[in-house]
């Protein structure tokens, strides 16, 4: 059953929100509240820009992307909260180097270490990057985004031995080439989902239920979505004389997972899938 008044409304492929292209499409109007909105942004296409703009980053934020050794990685921190600051200043009204973060609470043990967020602000946000992708999620309600390379099989065979029973049953029914997509998918489903809440890998991966076929189980009081990914046709300013660079969807796979409003209608969870511990407040 569908929730009444889900997050995942607008331009969509079946229900899968499609991201804005951070640098081709429009900086956003202001935030008027609704559906949710997703931006995805390469990093070779945009690290130049954002080495350029890193006078926009707060003093911490600039001490932890010139704390990276590698290069690759200093451009894809810096690529990603450049592209978070100016969409979230775009969104609230502001100069980029005026939105201001603050940490929630832990919902494991109240420690000032929980969700990133706004002071002030209507709007929550999260981000996510890997490879060459970096994938940023705005929306009314706590919301958390992933984006994972697809891992080489031995990694996926490894890994799985943390999910859920059901989950690890469903990639041991699968032929061997297709595991590391369906653990993937599984993966970015889960860390979108323990994001939002919070809670993050504090809590085990094998206790809340997403699944690792082709629709997401939902989790009671939250939308899950696997969320589409582009090609480097589809990002702009891609360089041509770097292959390497170049992005293929199916080495990727991406999840959004957004809390359901208060008035919005759930469908009854299914003993099978229910959380062997209490949702996080």
């Amino acid at each position: 059953m569908t929730a009444v008044g889900s997050p995942f409304d607008g331009p969509a492929v079946g229900c899968t929100p499609v991201p804005h292209r951070y640098g081709a499409d429009p900086l956003p109007a202001p935030w008027a509240g609704g559906a949710l909105r997703l931006w995805v942004a390469g990093v070779s296409a945009h690290a130049e820009r954002a080495a350029a703009e890193e006078h926009l980053l707060d003093e911490g934020e600039r001490a932890r992307a010139a704390a990276f050794v590698r290069p690759v990685d200093r451009d894809r921190y810096r690529v990603a909260h450049v592209a978070l600051r100016r969409l979230l200043a775009a969104y609230l009204c502001l100069a980029p180097a005026a939105v201001e973060f603050v940490r929630e609470p832990c919902p494991g043990c109240g420690g000032p270490h929980g969700r990133p967020a706004l002071r002030g602000a209507p709007l929550h946000f999260s981000l996510s990057h890997s490879g060459d992708l970096v994938l940023l999620a705005f929306a009314d309600t706590a919301v958390g985004i992933d984006v994972e390379k697809v891992p080489p099989a031995r990694t996926a065979t490894e890994v799985a031995t943390t999910l859920h029973p059901a989950e690890r049953a469903e990639l041991t029914a699968l032929p061997d080439a297709e595991r590391p997509a369906a653990f993937a998918r599984c993966w970015t489903r889960k860390e979108a989902y323990l994001k939002g809440t919070g809670t993050g890998l504090a809590e085990d991966p094998s206790i809340t239920l997403v699944g690792a076929g082709p629709e997401p189980v939902q989790p009671p009081g939250w939308t899950l979505a696997d969320v589409p990914l582009p090609t480097s046709r589809d990002l702009p300013v891609m360089p041509a004389d770097r292959p390497e660079d170049l992005v293929d969807r199916h080495e990727y796979a991406a999840a959004c997972a957004v809390r359901l409003s208060p008035t919005a209608a759930v469908a009854p969870a299914d003993p099978l899938v229910r959380r062997e511990q209490p949702p996080s407040p």
